[in-house]
């Protein structure tokens, strides 16, 4: 492009590299393979390195993985005959992550449905996609007690009693078929009509956001969104084959299905799964036996292994990467201090694949020395994307904020979605000119470290002034000195003032006077602080499956309290 003039600002600068950097992207894609095709030359290449393992399947290779994908394939393909978008309805597990794959094979496009939804919102999900059958096993179905809609397939029934010529075929055509020969046989009645090959700007699956502040929308994500990212999270935090990532978060989960389900197939990562995330002596022990060095979690989840885990069975681990919600800074020196290895708090949405930023390891060598991460930001941008702070009030009007102040987050690069699916009105809200708005207000500091400030659903309007929430629950979590998160702050209408502030917490009632005393004389704006009687204990918080913190549940249980308590 042409060359800036003398006097552009730092930031300006910034943002001008990134740009080239998104522009620099877009020129991989001729070296890059859909997913199904790096899953066949991973296996053929390396047949007989760890892929995955869970804690029915000890051990995997990638040789093995392709042959039982192709098993599964060939039965599913007769099942799936003439549908586009298929239903997958399983735990991150072996089995799981084998029939997602089969779908790929075939040219579907698997979506994997959230089994912690109501019912409703599970029935509407499948609708909005035109799901006819459901893969899942009846194992699963009795363990989460809701069967979605749809004809379903029972995993058992598909892979029971594999002949000798199936088993046969499958590894032949593993090891000696062309490519384009599999994707004929597996794919002449798929997504992929006449044959043609697939490519790239492909639909690869549809994720629904964790609904954790609305009704879950459909995210469209093509085949280079999904790769992009992959190519971005190794870059940044070095996945390689020398790593082992735990595998706790679901499929229906952007992170889960980006880095623990196909992130595999294209760098070589092993993965080890295990389907419930909050059984924290499970977790502790699938990283202990298999000597994992990664793991992905929220911060709520964090709070569940500082309880729960020995430190020892931590021990393996080289890397946490935490995402969905805020790391407490608390929490994080707690962690560390109990297992001796802090988390990197990043950041990403679905809409992006997932991930945006992310915190890094410092880089040290004789006479340098460059900063990674920074505590309480959420890190720096991926390779490949461009961020941008703009006018909160109005993101659209090109404004670009400089570092320190707050505005609303734009990011721009290859892994942003197509779209909201069926709904090309909210997708035009949010997409423009390649941005997508994140929701999300934040600001840059002069090293180009990101740090989230708040999120536009988590402001109440008092009084004409917007009033953040999380600047509350940091203050209350402070003067508590407690680690783990015990306090979160909505807002509820009010007739007057239009909102008002309610607090959940789990702190004892006995030490919550002298919290609220401390509270009312600390240096927060009088309109900041919620009323004594706003606080309400209760036993736990809602939650999503992901281990993200509900905030629609909180907002409905937060109502009711105050319904309760207000005078007539």
């Amino acid at each position: 492009g042409r060359p800036l003039p003398p006097a552009t600002p730092p930031f300006a600068v910034r943002e001008a590299v990134q740009e080239l950097q998104v522009t620099a992207w877009s020129l991989r894609r001729d070296r890059m393979q859909p997913l199904h095709r790096n899953l066949i030359r991973m296996a053929r290449e390396h047949p007989h390195r760890f892929a995955f393992a869970d804690a029915s399947t000890p051990k995997i290779s990638f040789g093995m993985a392709l042959v039982k994908t192709i098993f599964l394939a060939r039965r599913l393909e007769k099942v799936w005959r003439g549908q586009g978008m298929v239903g997958i309805y399983l735990p991150p597990s072996v089995p799981g992550a084998l029939v997602n794959y089969a779908a790929f094979l075939c040219g579907k496009v698997p979506v994997n449905l959230n089994y912690t939804l109501s019912e409703s919102t599970l029935g509407d999900c499948v609708r909005q996609c035109g799901i006819r059958t459901i893969v899942t096993s009846r194992k699963f179905l009795e363990k989460i007690k809701l069967t979605p809609p749809g004809e379903i397939i029972f995993l058992e029934d598909l892979a029971a009693r594999p002949s000798p010529v199936e088993k046969i075929a499958a590894l032949l055509l593993a090891k000696l078929s062309p490519v384009i020969l599999l994707e004929r046989m597996l794919a002449s009645h798929g997504a992929s009509p006449g044959g043609r090959r697939r490519s790239l700007d492909d639909l690869a699956t549809v994720i629904f956001s964790s609904g954790s502040t609305g009704e879950p929308k459909g995210v469209m994500l093509s085949q280079f969104n999904l790769l992009a990212n992959i190519e971005q999270c190794g870059e940044v935090i070095a996945l390689d084959e020398d790593q082992r990532v735990v595998g706790i978060l679901p499929f229906f989960h952007s992170f889960g299905f980006t880095v623990t389900l196909c992130l595999p197939l294209v760098l070589g990562t092993g993965v080890v799964f295990y389907p419930n995330p909050l059984d924290a002596r499970g977790v502790g022990g699938m990283v202990r036996e298999h000597q994992c060095t990664v793991m992905l979690a929220t911060a709520t989840l964090l709070q569940i292994y500082l309880r729960a885990v020995a430190p020892e069975d931590f021990g393996s681990l080289q890397l946490i990467v935490t995402g969905a919600e805020k790391l407490p800074e608390r929490l994080a020196a707690a962690f560390e201090e109990r297992f001796g290895i802090r988390p990197f708090e990043g950041y990403g949405c679905t809409e992006c694949a997932p991930a945006v930023a992310v915190n890094s390891w410092d880089y040290r060598a004789a006479g340098f020395y460059q900063v990674g991460g920074k505590h309480g930001k959420i890190g720096q941008p991926v390779p490949g994307m461009c961020v941008r702070i703009a006018d909160a009030d109005n993101p659209w009007s090109g404004k670009v904020l400089p570092p320190g102040e707050s505005g609303m987050l734009l990011v721009r690069g290859p892994n942003i979605m197509l779209g909201y699916l069926g709904q090309p009105e909210k997708s035009a809200e949010v997409l423009r000119d390649g941005w997508y708005c994140t929701g999300d207000i934040a600001r840059l500091d002069e090293d180009g470290f990101l740090q989230i400030t708040g999120r536009l659903n988590r402001f109440s309007k008092i009084g004409g002034e917007m009033v953040p929430h999380l600047k509350i629950e940091e203050k209350l979590q402070e003067l508590a000195g407690v680690a783990e998160v015990a306090f979160v702050v909505i807002g509820v209408p009010d007739e007057k003032k239009g909102e008002r502030l309610v607090v959940l917490h789990q702190l004892p009632e006995a030490d919550l006077p002298a919290l609220l005393e401390q509270f009312a004389a600390s240096d927060l704006p009088n309109l900041w602080k919620p009323k004594a009687d706003a606080f309400y204990c209760v036993e736990s918080f809602p939650m999503l499956g992901t281990g993200k913190l509900d905030l629609r549940g909180v907002k409905e249980m937060a109502a009711k309290f105050a319904a309760s308590t207000e005078t007539p």
